[in-house]
C-alpha cells in the first residue's frame, strides 16, 4: 500500500485530504506543521509527499529541498500561491506537480494517482549507463557525477531513462509528454516539461559537458556518447 504524508497546517483540510486518500486505498498520515513532518520523514518509506508552502514554523519550499536530500518520492505542492513565479519556485524546489487552491478534490486524486503510477520503479528497466564522469544505475536509482551522488526526482529519473534509451534520437516535446504522463497528459502542460528538463540539465551538465541538446521548435536530443570500458 502506498504511504502518503499530508503536510498541511489547516487541520480540517488535512483531515479531508487524508479521508479521500484512504477511500482511494492509500495509507495517508497527517502532519500539521513542519516540525511534526520532519519527525516522520524517516519513519517509513514514503510513496508521496503532499505539501503546502506556507507554515507558521517555516517554508514548504525549503522543506521540500530537505525532503529531496532524503527521498526520491514525488512531492506535490498544494497551495494558494498561484503566481507563475511561485509555481516555478515550487518545481525548482523539487516538486513533481503543483496544484493551486481552491481545487477540485476529484482532480487532485486523479493527479496523485497519475504521479504514483508513473513513478513506480517497475516502469524503469534495470539498466546501467556511463557517459564520461556521469554514471547511471537504474537498478539502484542512483545517478553520480564525478562519483558524487545526485538528488533527482522521480520525474527527472524517468526523463533521464527516456533519453538514455533513445540516445541520438530527436524526441519531440509531445512524445516526451506522452512517455512521461501517458493518457494523463491532459493534466500536464509543456511548461512543466520545460522546467523538468531544465532542472535535470542543471544537475548533470556543466559548461564543458553537455548531454541534452535543444532542437528548437521540435524537442530535445541526447548527444553524449556512452563510455565503453
Amino acid at each position: 500500500m502506498e504511504e502518503i504524508l499530508v503536510i498541511e497546517d489547516d487541520e480540517l483540510l488535512n483531515d479531508g485530504l487524508c479521508f479521500h486518500l484512504q477511500k482511494k486505498g492509500y495509507h495517508a498520515l497527517p502532519a500539521y506543521d513542519l516540525k511534526q513532518a520532519d519527525s516522520l520523514i524517516e519513519t517509513k518509506s514514503w510513496s508521496l509527499f503532499l505539501l503546502d508552502i506556507n507554515f507558521p514554523d517555516g517554508s514548504g519550499l525549503s522543506f521540500a529541498k530537505r525532503i529531496r536530500k532524503k527521498s526520491i518520492a514525488p512531492i506535490v505542492f498544494l497551495t494558494a500561491q498561484d503566481m507563475d513565479e511561485d509555481i516555478i519556485q515550487g518545481f525548482e524546489a523539487g516538486a513533481d506537480d503543483y496544484i493551486t487552491k481552491p481545487f477540485n478534490i476529484k482532480i487532485v486524486m486523479q493527479r496523485i494517482q497519475a504521479i504514483l503510477r508513473r513513478c513506480k520503479p517497475k516502469e524503469i528497466d534495470l539498466t546501467m549507463f556511463t557517459f564520461g564522469d556521469l554514471t547511471i544505475d537504474f537498478n539502484t536509482m542512483e545517478v553520480k557525477k564525478q562519483n558524487v551522488l545526485l538528488s533527482l526526482t522521480p520525474t527527472e529519473l524517468k526523463l533521464l531513462f527516456i533519453f538514455c534509451k533513445n540516445r541520438g534520437k530527436v524526441l519531440t516535446r509531445q512524445l516526451l509528454l506522452q512517455k512521461l504522463w501517458d493518457q494523463d497528459g491532459n493534466f500536464v502542460d509543456e511548461h512543466t516539461l520545460t522546467i523538468n528538463i531544465s532542472r535535470l540539465r542543471k544537475k548533470i551538465e556543466s559548461d564543458s559537458d553537455i548531454y541534452i541538446k535543444t532542437v528548437y521548435g521540435i524537442g530535445y536530443q541526447w548527444i553524449k556518447e556512452e563510455t565503453t570500458i
